[in-house]
């Protein structure tokens, strides 16, 4: 006789006590699987525990460069990932690759803990692939500064190990990773080529009326102290679990009801997804109390680093973001409530009055907003990864040459009506369409006059804080050992729940072979059993009243936030100004870098009637196409494949093609005439003037048909250089420089 077997000699059951039954006992035993699914993710904590918490990748690694031996030690490492099976060859003549996780309270690897991620597509495409990882406790006496001092080491040894002409290497920093990317790429801008922030926070006070309540909770404790208060518990360690408590909180319809129930509704096929998350989302990892400290007080409340006030190596270093060379991509999302598009973009108004200030600096950024996929979707979704990542990865070069300027980045789909073929390749088509910063500071909708609450909220941080160090903290610290901060950790309930259902404790172990007996009986129930249906139907009741609270809930905050900080009277009373303007901060510029811009500019100017063939094609190709302004990686494409038919990619370096297409930009922007006329010299027979018009129809038409304005740009080109446009070419050599 089986579990499920009515008993012997039971009637037949009307359709009805059927239901009931098969109901019953499907509930049951999803109850006993479920529950068994959660001790078998109380054991891999504490497995994940004791093995020392590795990163969660996918792929085998070496560590070549363990950060804790350095000179300046920190808790970081550089791992080279290994091909897996099925995966091409490392390629050393391609760019680097090297992905920077978060270390915000779990520990390392959600960027590649799958095959289709970010390190699964770089390594699909034969890149060497690098990842920076960590360690879950922090070495003594570590700072922030001492990070980014490893991280330094770490792209050095990139380089090192590719001193090709395949470019520098391409960063991709995930979250809290992507600005500590942005200071190692502001102080050493010839270590990396294109970098690309995931969902990080940049401007922090940032954010929309009744969206995203994460920016107001360093008003509502008062400050910072809060963070220094769990470091003192910690005995100088601040712990993780209280910032994944955090997330947790955002989401409560999903922390306290979606995520457990979709477990039990599917507890059949669940099992796999749920624990290979929860081994990643359960490893709570440790900071130093001045870590953590240095990042509320310089970046969650006080927002300094766009604002350019923060210093590095004991205040000897700027950091200063106009300072990055290479080109910045962001990656938003409208479904993120963590890392809101707003502040992962508002640090470029910040620094930029408009895209013309953008230019002048030299500085590329390229941004792309996805429609609505969350904030850890962004890094883990194997559907973003093999479209948005894919199609970023494969127009790096294109991007490393886009002229200087500010782009989003549009993704089309060629072929919409064919569901079943979503990552064919070829099937999407990346575009980088001009922008200005009014583009940005539009996706506010109210604008940012609300953020100058959150300057009231940093001057309030500054003095709590000043009155928990001088108060609070030593006696905090005199109570606090070794001992006790275990103990508070331990307590925490991100640890004790996955302690308390383990088979650390014999009451739940016993589960084990109930849970086997039931997999062997398993009766699950039909689709469409009326009883089945009503649970699903009061799991999305439940869902939406965990939603009604959170919105009541965020409500409130933001009510209470808005009546206390938009005071005047507390403006007054840490001593600002009502009627002072809102954010009155420099934007980061400097002499030095003014002046070298100039005599840059200065030199270039010496350019209208200088250079070779190719760099009159380039002119040409860049005067038609600014027109529109649109750049289409087809173009692109059918350059570097011009490049290679005549062999010019052994002699001209990507990095040289990109300062040739940025010269050849300015020279258009600086005086569009002058540059148009020094053609004739550059252009100087007419079989060569032939044939630049031919290649430059050619290359726009990969696009599609060309539209009006740049047919009419190049007839003018055609008559300032005297020729029939229409004419066929006549081939002639290339030069030997760009």
């Amino acid at each position: 006789m089986s579990l499920s077997d009515p008993p012997a000699g039971t009637p037949a059951s009307p359709p009805l006590a059927s239901s009931i039954f098969d109901y019953w006992v499907d509930a049951w035993q999803r109850s006993i699987l479920t529950f068994d699914v959660l001790r078998e993710r109380g054991n891999i904590y504490a497995e994940h525990e004791q093995s020392g918490k590795p990163p969660v990748l996918v792929f085998d690694y070496d560590i070549i460069v363990d950060g804790r031996k350095l000179e300046r030690p920190a808790n970081y490492a550089l791992a080279a990932i290994k091909p897996p099976p099925g995966c091409p060859a490392t390629d050393p003549h391609k760019r680097p690759f090297v992905v920077i996780d978060p270390r915000a309270g779990h520990g390392p690897g959600i960027g590649g803990s799958k095959i289709d991620s970010e390190i699964g597509i770089a390594l699909r495409q034969g890149h060497p692939c690098y990842f920076v990882m960590f360690f879950p406790q922090p070495v003594p006496g570590q700072t922030v500064e001492c990070v980014t001092a490893a991280e330094r080491v770490f792209l050095a040894k990139v380089n090192q190990l590719h001193p090709g002409d395949a470019g520098k290497p391409f960063v991709i920093g995930n979250c809290q990773g992507g600005w500590a990317l942005m200071m190692l790429a502001a102080l050493e801008p010839e270590l990396v080529g294109p970098i690309l922030l995931a969902g990080s926070p940049i401007s922090y006070w940032s954010g929309v009326h009744g969206k995203y309540p994460m920016r107001y909770t360093g008003g509502l404790l008062g400050g910072t102290w809060p963070a220094s208060l769990a470091g003192d518990m910690g005995n100088g360690k601040f712990d993780g679990a209280h910032l994944v408590n955090n997330f947790e909180q955002l989401d409560p319809a999903n922390t306290y009801w979606h995520k457990p129930y979709g477990l039990y509704a599917k507890v059949d096929t669940e099992r796999q997804r749920f624990l290979e998350f929860e081994r990643w989302w359960g490893g709570h990892f440790l900071l130093n109390k001045e870590e953590m400290e240095w990042i509320t007080q310089n970046l969650f409340v006080g927002n300094r680093l766009s604002a350019g006030e923060i210093f590095h190596d004991e205040g000897r270093s700027q950091i200063n973001l106009r300072h990055i060379r290479s080109p910045i991509i962001v990656f938003a999302s409208w479904g993120d409530n963590i890392t809101p598009p707003q502040q992962a973009l508002n640090w470029i108004p910040d620094l930029y009055a408009n895209a013309g200030e953008i230019r002048d600096n030299e500085q590329t950024i390229v941004y792309f907003l996805h429609e609505h996929v969350g904030h850890l979707g962004i890094f883990v979704s194997a559907g973003v990864a093999n479209r948005e990542h894919t199609e970023l990865a494969n127009a790096l070069d294109l991007i490393d040459v886009l002229p200087p300027g500010l782009y989003e980045a549009i993704i089309t789909d060629t072929h919409p009506d064919m569901p079943g073929l979503e990552f064919a390749s070829g099937r999407y088509v990346i575009r980088f369409e001009p922008r200005e910063v009014s583009d940005i500071l539009a996706l506010g909708e109210e604008g940012r006059q609300d953020e100058r609450a959150f300057e009231v909220v940093r001057r309030v941080a500054q003095v709590n804080q000043a009155m928990y160090d001088r108060f609070v903290s030593p006696a905090v610290r005199a109570v606090t050992n070794e001992t006790t901060a275990a103990l508070y950790r331990n307590l925490n309930w991100a640890r004790l729940e996955r302690h308390l259902i383990s088979d650390s404790n014999p009451f739940v172990k016993a589960v084990a072979p109930l849970a086997e007996a039931v997999r062997a009986q398993r009766r699950p129930v039909a689709p469409d059993n009326p009883l089945l249906q009503a649970e699903q139907q009061a799991s999305a009741m439940i869902g939406q009243m965990w939603d009604s609270y959170r919105d009541l809930r965020d409500s409130a905050c933001e009510n209470l936030f808005k009546a206390v900080y938009e005071s005047p009277l507390t403006a007054a009373l840490v001593g600002l100004s009502p009627s002072a303007p809102h954010l009155n901060r420099p934007r980061g510029r400097n002499r030095e870098q003014d002046e070298l811009l100039r005599l840059r500019r200065a030199e270039r100017e010496t350019w209208f009637e200088r250079g070779s063939q190719e760099s009159g094609f380039l002119r040409l190709v860049i005067y038609v196409a600014s027109g529109v302004g649109v750049v289409d990686k087809r173009p692109y494409d059918g350059i570097r494949q011009l490049m290679r038919e005549r062999g010019l990619d052994k002699t001209i370096t990507l990095n040289q093609l990109k300062h040739a297409v940025n010269l050849q930009t300015y020279l258009v922007r600086l005086d569009e005439e002058r540059a148009l006329q020094g053609l004739r010299v550059l252009l100087p027979t007419l079989a060569q003037r032939r044939e630049a018009l031919h290649l430059a129809r050619g290359l726009l038409a990969r696009s599609g048909p060309i539209k009006e304005e740049k047919r009419l740009r190049l007839q003018h080109v055609a008559a300032i250089l005297q020729v029939d446009e229409t004419a066929s070419p006549v081939p002639s050599e290339p030069g030997p420089e760009m």
